[in-house]
């Protein structure tokens, strides 16, 4: 028998409704849309259940409720599911793994995101950063179109490495633009695709972010995890506090190390891949990565079951 890892989505799954028909079907998921409500002090699940969806996609607010939908999935699944032997999650997707690992309260965790959005939207100006995707592209040449044009003093770098061909970049706009057009002119990737994102997430930009977090988390208290939590910034599994804690601050400014941290993954034994949270983004990314690994979403009470099925 394989090994088994829940990953967690990150910014971009939101939708509005999300987790409305899981509430009103499981005590648990109802129980911790109440928590964060009681935690964060407004009405949270009115946003994820209702809308409106431009408030929904503040990040400070976008945060908090992806977060909140994958736990209240998570503790539905939990009851039934087996352990399992490594977590992770994308970008905000860590903080849900880390709940799922017991390295942090739930309580904590939807605080910490909250802030967590209104630090990294507070780190740059609106308008001055952007973000981009770049398909069909080789992750080295990005890299080395990214550090020229950042010499000529427009900051942009590489920011999530998901799969095989899908790389995003992240800067200051103008350094953003250039690398995208140098990207296009030396037809190195198929399409060059800008991101309609409130700021350069993943950047030295969001270095500002990364300090203001830091003294947030002194105020939280990191566990061991139970389970190894397979970190974005390094691609490897930590259970120590403090390494937790060092790679919580490192990931606001740091590339997701997606494609990285499923193929180390994969290479330790797992052959099953459980996604929960809003939207099936990360099932794609990792089946880019690998076709030989099994992939479920739970997203709702369908696929809740239907994952079920196949991972007891």
């Amino acid at each position: 028998m394989g090994k088994i890892a829940f990953v967690f989505p990150g910014q971009g799954a939101q939708y509005v409704g999300m987790g409305k028909t899981l509430a009103e079907q499981y005590e648990a998921a109802r129980n911790i849309f109440a928590l964060a409500d009681e935690s964060l002090g407004y009405s949270l699940s009115t946003l994820c259940f209702e809308g409106p969806e431009e408030e929904l996609r503040l990040t400070y607010h976008t945060q908090p409720a992806i977060l909140t939908t994958s736990i209240a999935l998570y503790e539905v699944l939990k009851t039934e599911a087996p352990r399992p032997d490594y977590v992770a999650g994308h970008s905000l997707g860590e903080y849900s793994a880390l709940v799922a690992a017991e390295a942090l309260s739930f309580a904590d965790a939807v605080t910490t995101v909250h802030k967590r959005g209104k630090f990294m939207d507070e780190a740059v100006p609106a308008g001055q950063g952007a973000m981009a995707a770049v398909i069909g592209g080789d992750r080295d040449e990005v890299q080395r179109i990214c550090e020229e044009i950042s010499l000529e003093g427009d900051a942009v770098q590489l920011a999530n490495l998901n799969s095989p061909g899908q790389v995003v970049i992240s800067g200051t706009k103008e350094g953003v633009e250039k690398a995208s057009q140098l990207i296009k002119e030396q037809k190195k990737a198929r399409r060059v695709i800008p991101l309609e994102v409130s700021g350069p997430f993943h950047s030295d930009l969001m270095k500002p972010a990364a300090s203001r977090l830091a003294h947030a988390l002194e105020k939280v208290t990191i566990h061991n995890a139970k389970v190894p939590v397979v970190t974005n910034v390094e691609a490897r599994p930590v259970m120590l506090a403090e390494e937790i804690e060092h790679a919580l601050i490192e990931q606001v400014f740091s590339p997701v190390l997606w494609e990285d941290s499923v193929r180390w993954m994969i290479e330790a034994g797992v052959d099953t891949f459980v996604e929960i949270g809003p939207g099936q983004v990360l099932a794609g990314l990792i089946k880019k990565t690998s076709r030989d690994v099994s992939v479920c979403s739970v997203y709702d009470e369908v696929s809740l079951k239907q994952t079920l099925e196949v991972i007891k």
